[in-house]
């Protein structure tokens, strides 16, 4: 069987989808599905910050549709976020600071729930992780997985409501990561009392080198009986 390589596309249906807000904006994404199987759970996917070239694209987000499909039997939705540019597409609107954000996020739980798409998981990456701490209290959000969460849009409030909710969460937080380090993690996330902090040894922000590593912890917590990955795949 061929190794699992970093730019490995595994089978999937995939289909180019259009989110429509509140406020009237369309918003670009793509739904994957396993190919042959109903998902166990779904990863509504929170890009990084836009304004520092985070898109639906970025590297992690876009191996997790590539491989958890076939790998996991997960469903994931990837969206631009309003004002957000990527090769499917620009999102109608303009960045917002996570204010208006928070009506793309409700779009895209709409989404799922119009697909039948079971236990939505929000993952979300930097400015991403914001986004799901400020809008997990929807009642058809099962927790969250937070990768490099910098906690600059969110506020303490967001993490009292989790605290409240009981629902789990967990951050993969990088051991030299440029905006919240390990320590500095475990000090704020003390606030929720079941979130747990997973350090990447050696990772900054943007973990390069170290998505298989965060892929397998996610898929540990989501659907954990597909863990730990292959590093080789053949459809048999």
């Amino acid at each position: 069987m061929p190794d699992i390589r970093g730019n490995t596309v595994l089978p999937a249906r995939r289909r180019d989808v259009l989110l429509h807000t509140a406020d009237r904006l369309e918003l670009v994404g793509e739904l994957a599905l396993p190919l042959r199987r109903a998902p166990v759970a779904t990863l509504v996917c929170l890009h990084p910050l836009p304004t520092q070239g985070g898109f639906m694209d970025s590297h992690l987000l876009r191996k997790a549709a590539w491989r958890l499909p076939a790998l996991a039997d997960l469903a994931v939705l990837r969206f631009n976020t309003r004002g957000t540019t990527s090769p499917r597409g620009t999102s109608q609107g303009s960045f917002d600071g996570g204010v208006g954000e928070r009506y793309d996020v409700a779009a895209a739980l709409d989404l799922c729930e119009a697909e039948d798409l079971p236990a939505l998981w929000l993952l979300g990456w930097s400015f991403g992780t914001d986004l799901a701490l400020i809008c997990g209290g929807d009642p058809s959000v099962v927790g969250a997985v937070l990768i490099s969460p910098p906690l600059r849009f969110s506020t303490s409030a967001d993490l009292a409501a989790w605290a409240a909710s009981g629902k789990p969460l967990s951050a993969i937080v990088p051991e030299h990561d440029d905006f919240l380090r390990p320590a500095q993690a475990r000090e704020r996330f003390a606030a929720v009392p079941q979130a747990e902090v997973v350090v990447v040894p050696g990772a900054k922000h943007l973990l390069v080198g170290h998505a298989e590593r965060v892929l397998d912890e996610v898929v540990r917590r989501v659907a954990p009986t597909a863990f730990p990955l292959p590093t080789t795949y053949g459809q048999g």
